[in-house]
């Protein structure tokens, strides 16, 4: 390649440096408008998802008390139940206790009948928790009225905002997921 070519490419990769420089550039100022414009919008929201997460507390409570459970006994049927069986320690990083806790939490439940334990079909050598069936007596004094009133809720939007919704809940669990683990000082825990 000759000199005046080297000198063409240098000349064309600084002015696509800048271009990239000016573009960042841009799309920060644009950020930072749009954050200004939304700042009232995204104040009103951090209230109401305060107050949605504080009901959501109080709601697990009571379904843990109505099965005769407390709400970490819940939280680990909840993650038995969407991610099937898991070891102990699985288990315990879902639902952010130390195995020994885990340990003691899976004895309670499977005395109570909530869980039975059985080797993992891919390592017999390691046991494995799964949920058993709520009855759906237990189930319906436990959750239904809740998938009553979120039905209800749920028919108040259509088609288009039940995706969105969709899409928030599953970029948010997550995100939340990420945020305990880095609060705790932890690795974030997949899904």
């Amino acid at each position: 390649m000759t000199e005046e070519g080297r000198d063409t490419m240098a000349d064309q990769e600084r002015d696509q440096e800048r271009d990239e420089e000016r573009n960042q550039e841009r799309d920060q100022e644009r950020g930072q408008e749009r954050d200004q414009e939304r700042g009232p919008l995204l104040g009103e929201l951090a209230g109401v998802y305060r107050s949605y997460l504080t009901a959501v507390v109080l709601h697990g409570q009571a379904a843990a008390d109505a099965l005769g459970q407390n709400p970490t006994d819940l939280y680990a049927l909840n993650a038995l139940e969407l991610a099937g069986p898991l070891t102990t320690g699985v288990l315990a990083e879902r639902i952010g206790l130390s195995q020994s806790a885990t340990t003691r939490l899976v004895d309670r439940l499977e005395r109570a009948g909530w869980v039975r334990r059985g080797p993992d079909p891919v390592d017999r050598r390691r046991v494995v928790v799964a949920a058993v069936p709520v009855p759906e007596e237990a189930d319906e004094k436990a959750f239904g009225p809740a998938r009553r009133r979120m039905a209800e809720v749920f028919d108040g939007f259509d088609d288009d905002e039940l995706r969105v919704l969709r899409r928030y809940f599953e970029r948010a669990a997550p995100a939340l997921r990420a945020a305990t683990a880095e609060t705790k000082g932890l690795e974030p825990v997949e899904p």
